[in-house]
C-alpha cells in the first residue's frame, strides 16, 4: 500500500522507520518531512494544514493511508476532510481532537465520566484568575487553555511565579492559545506516559514511556518539548495500567462516542502516580515527541499493522507483540534551547553512524543544504538505543550522541536517571 506521514519531526522519522519496514508498506511519503528521512520516504512540499491539498495529494500518488502526526492537521480538521473523501486516516476527527486543543475541555470531559484528575478553574481574564490563585496558594498549576506547542504550562512554586503566568498568558506571549487559561492544583507524584490506540469503540494499550521535560540535568531549568525519554516506564506497573484503563481512559473514549465525537486514533495520557493510583494531567491526541522514538524502536514493523487496525475499526482484533526489551532516546538540541538559538549550523558525522534496529539518530529539525545537513530548529536529533535492559539502551544512546559531530548542539547526560 502507499502510505503519506504528514509531520517533520522526530516523531515522524520514527514513524516512517517502522512503518517502512513492513511488507504492506510499497510506497512512503512525508510531507514536508526532513534530510534524515530522505533513505526511507520521498519527501513531499506539502501544506498539512489544507485538506484540500492533502486530499489532492492523495489522488496524485494513490495513498492509501495517511498517518497525521503533529496536532495542528488535527485541530484543523485535516482528518474529518480526508474521510469526507473516502482516504483513510489515521488520528482523531477536529472535535475528537479537542482533548488536547482545550485544556477546559478535557477538564469538563474528566468531570462527566468522573475520571480522577486535578481541581480546576478557568478564566477568561487575568483579574479573576489572579484572585484565585491568591485563595489557593503555591503550589498550583497554570495552563494556557489552547496549543502553545508545549511551552503553555507552568508548575508555579510561588504565587509571584503563578501570577506571572497569567499575565505572561493574558498579555500575548502564547497568541490566541492564552485567551482562556486553565488553574489546576498541583499534584505531586511521578510523571508517566501511556499510550493507547482508539478505533471509537475499542482501546488497545500500545505502551509506556517516561520522557524528561526539563531543560537541565537533574530535571531542572525551564521546560522544554522533551529532552529525552526511555520506554517501559517502571512506575506505570501492571496495576496500574487498568486503573488507568477503567477509570480514565474507557470512560473518556464511552464519553466521545456519546456527545457524538468518537475518538480514532492514539490517546497520549499524561499522568500523574502517586502511592500506587494514576490521575491524568492531560490529554494528547498523537503520539509524542520523543516518546514515539522509543515506542517506535521497540514496536518495529508491527506499528503500521496496530495503525492500520485501529483506522478500519479493528483493533477488537488486534494484539501488541512486545518483545522483553528496552527503549531510551537523547535529545540533541541547540544551545541557547529553549530560549534563542541560532539556526543552520553544520552537523557532521552522522554518515558515518552504524544504525540498525538497536541503535538510530532520528532527525528533528535538520535540512540538506549545499550537501550538508544543518540544524533548523530547536531540538535537532534524538540518538536512540533499544537494549535487553535499560542501561544497555542507555549505552547505545549515549554512544551514538557522543558520535555525532556537532558543536553548536548540546544534550542533557542523566537520561533515565529515575530507572536506572
Amino acid at each position: 500500500m502507499n502510505i503519506l506521514i504528514l509531520g517533520s519531526g522526530g516523531r515522524e522519522h520514527a514513524l516512517a522507520w517502522a512503518i517502512r519496514q513492513n511488507p504492506k508498506c510499497d510506497r512512503l511519503f512525508v510531507a514536508p518531512g526532513n534530510a534524515g528521512m530522505e533513505p526511507l520516504a520521498r519527501l513531499a512540499d506539502l501544506d498539512i494544514l489544507s485538506g484540500p491539498a492533502v486530499i489532492g495529494f492523495c489522488e496524485e500518488n494513490a495513498i492509501d493511508l495517511v498517518v497525521i502526526g503533529p496536532e495542528a492537521p488535527l485541530a484543523a480538521g485535516v482528518a474529518d476532510e480526508l474521510r469526507a473523501a473516502g482516504i483513510l486516516a489515521f488520528g482523531p476527527s477536529r472535535a475528537a481532537a479537542m482533548l488536547e486543543a482545550s485544556k477546559a475541555f478535557t477538564k469538563e470531559i474528566c468531570d462527566a465520566c468522573d475520571a480522577p484528575t486535578a481541581a480546576w478553574a478557568r478564566f477568561d481574564a487575568a483579574e479573576p484568575a489572579r484572585a484565585y490563585i491568591r485563595a489557593q496558594g503555591a503550589p498550583i498549576v497554570v495552563k494556557a487553555d489552547g496549543l502553545a506547542a508545549g511551552k503553555g504550562v507552568t508548575v508555579a512554586m510561588t504565587e509571584a511565579e503563578a501570577v506571572a503566568a497569567i499575565d505572561d498568558a493574558f498579555g500575548g506571549a502564547f497568541g490566541a492559545a492564552g485567551a482562556e487559561v486553565v488553574v489546576e492544583e498541583f499534584m505531586a507524584g511521578e510523571e508517566a506516559s501511556f499510550f493507547v490506540l482508539c478505533d471509537g469503540v475499542d482501546c488497545l494499550p500500545i505502551g509506556t514511556a517516561q520522557d524528561h521535560k526539563r531543560v537541565g540535568e537533574g530535571d531542572t531549568g525551564p521546560n522544554t518539548g522533551g529532552m529525552g525519554a526511555y520506554s517501559p516506564a517502571p512506575v506505570l506497573t501492571a496495576e496500574i495500567q487498568e486503573q488507568v484503563m477503567a477509570e480514565i481512559v474507557r470512560p473518556t473514549v464511552a464519553e466521545m462516542a456519546r456527545r457524538g465525537t468518537p475518538f480514532q486514533g492514539v490517546l497520549y495520557a499524561g499522568l500523574m502516580i502517586r502511592d500506587g493510583r494514576a490521575r491524568l494531567v492531560e490529554y494528547n491526541v498523537r503520539f509524542g515527541d520523543p516518546e514515539c522514538q522509543v515506542l517506535m524502536m521497540r514496536l518495529g514493523a508491527q506499528a503500521l499493522d496496530l495503525i492500520l487496525a485501529c483506522a478500519e475499526g479493528r483493533l477488537g482484533t488486534a494484539s501488541v507483540n512486545w518483545a522483553d526489551d528496552h527503549a531510551l532516546t537523547v535529545v540533541l538540541a541547540a544551545r541557547g534551547y529553549p530560549g534563542a538559538y541560532e539556526k543552520g549550523s553544520a552537523i557532521r558525522g552522522l554518515d558515518a553512524l552504524a544504525e540498525d534496529s538497536f541503535r538510530m539518530v532520528f532527525h528533528a529539525g535538520t535540512a540538506r543544504r549545499d550537501g550538508r545537513i544543518v540544524a533548523t530548529g530547536g531540538r535537532v536529533l534524538a540518538a536512540t538505543g533499544r537494549g535487553v535492559t535499560l542501561a544497555e539502551a542507555h549505552a547505545r544512546a549515549y554512544a551514538l550522541a557522543d558520535a555525532i559531530d556537532w558543536p553548536e548542539g548540546f544534550c542533557r547526560r542523566d537520561i533515565g536517571w529515575r530507572a536506572l
